[in-house]
């Protein structure tokens, strides 16, 4: 159990990355195959847990993420929420669920002292269209290039090289709240197996380019002190499965997503 509400008011920093439209079963497989070895050494048990998304696609998946409602398991009993929106009076919540009393969690964690900071990757964080901006607008600063988008096959390295330059910026200045919005798994990702055909197995490709960067993100963020990270899907993808293509549809490969949340450990102490 993570206590997530005691997290917060220590201060202590938070990485939230969205791997954009990755399915469970392509996540899962990967790490089994060991395609994802830096993923696996991070993730707890080195597994993916299966969750269900609340969207089905990355505008509505993102704002349900952002006002309380992460991915949840595929089954009657529910862990305790990491985070939650101040609930009316008849409701309790558990004591270690982080209540942001505002709109969102990002003006929630704004009130606790965060620097919220965003790292976009697909299209809805580009900030070049009106719909583009609504996502990103919820942030203190946002930033997003051309390269950090699914079309150039190096995404994940100038994503990675942008949020460390972020946590460098903002180390011992107020704690920070780091998203990053991987775009290598979104389509198109045929490019990483040299075909013009997207499909699961080359999602897993670009899961096993990103992998690499996620670690390398993660072994540096280990060196500004402790961080609550949390890393899932937003939704998944179809790729001809029961003739269904793409995202935005009710069906089981685009609901079942991976998800992991652990608190990963300072490099150094004092």
């Amino acid at each position: 159990m993570i206590d997530t509400a005691q997290i917060i008011d220590s201060g202590t920093n938070i990485l939230f990355v969205t791997f954009d439209s990755l399915r469970h079963d392509v996540a899962h497989a990967a790490a089994e195959n060991g395609l994802t070895p830096r993923l696996a050494g991070l993730l707890p048990g080195g597994q993916w847990e299966r969750r269900q998304t609340p969207g089905t696609f990355t505008l509505p998946a993102h704002m349900a993420f952002f006002s309380g409602f992460l991915p949840k398991l595929p089954q009657p009993k529910q862990p305790s929420r990491l985070w939650e929106c101040r609930p009316p009076t008849f409701k309790e919540v558990p004591p270690e669920t982080f209540v942001f009393d505002a709109p969102n969690l990002l003006d929630g964690l704004a009130i606790h002292g965060y620097r919220t900071v965003c790292v976009g990757g697909v299209t809805y964080f580009s900030q070049e269209t009106p719909l583009g901006s609504v996502l990103p607008a919820m942030f203190h600063e946002a930033h997003w290039h051309p390269e950090f988008c699914s079309p150039e096959p190096d995404s994940t390295r100038y994503q990675a090289d942008q949020a460390l330059e972020l946590a460098d910026r903002y180390d011992g200045r107020q704690p920070m709240f780091l998203f990053v919005n991987v775009s290598a798994t979104h389509v198109p990702h045929g490019h990483y197996l040299d075909s013009s055909i997207d499909s699961a197995a080359s999602q897993a490709a670009a899961l096993a380019y990103a992998d690499a960067h996620m670690g390398r993100l993660l072994d540096r963020l280990s060196g500004y002190g402790q961080w609550l990270v949390i890393m899932c899907a937003d939704h998944g993808d179809a790729y001809g499965d029961n003739g269904y293509h793409g995202r935005g549809i009710a069906h089981p490969v685009v609901f079942n997503v991976p998800f992991a949340a652990w608190v990963h450990a300072c490099r150094y102490s004092g």
